[in-house]
């Protein structure tokens, strides 16, 4: 059961890829890498409800997907989340974190977003791209 992506997904992250359960996205903001991996189920809200083998499969693609933005982005810090407080549909945030990045230690909410400019946003979105289909599962 395919779901349809949340009109603000659409509005503030740019398609990557898709793997067997999610759509992945990038979200638009400079300044962190930072993607989103959307389930493609219908109306799930939460982890919990999932069918087992989709939570299965939701945990590979995370583990799958923050080991690319390790490699891509030089880190081994990663903060990984699940929240929805905005944007109830079920996704999972990676972000790619720095101890010299604007908000280091603190979460990445804490200061507002600054949209790539096109040049960046293309840069990005294609080396992120490029991961992805060199590593698809």
């Amino acid at each position: 059961m395919v779901n349809k992506v949340n009109k603000n997904f659409l509005k503030s992250s740019h398609y990557v890829s898709d793997l067997k359960l999610c759509t992945i996205r990038m979200i638009d903001n400079a300044k962190f890498p930072w993607i989103i991996l959307i389930p493609k189920r219908r109306g799930v809200t939460d982890i919990t409800a999932l069918k087992r083998n989709d939570r299965f499969q939701l945990i590979e693609e995370i583990v799958h997907c923050s080991n690319i933005m390790k490699k891509t982005f030089k880190t081994s810090l990663l903060n990984v989340e699940k929240i929805g407080n905005i944007v109830p549909q079920l996704h999972i945030h990676i972000i790619a974190r720095k101890k010299t990045d604007s908000t280091w230690p603190l979460p990445v909410w804490v200061v507002k977003s600054k949209s790539y400019t096109k040049k960046e946003l293309n840069l990005n979105l294609e080396k992120i791209q490029k991961a992805f289909t060199k590593k698809k599962r």
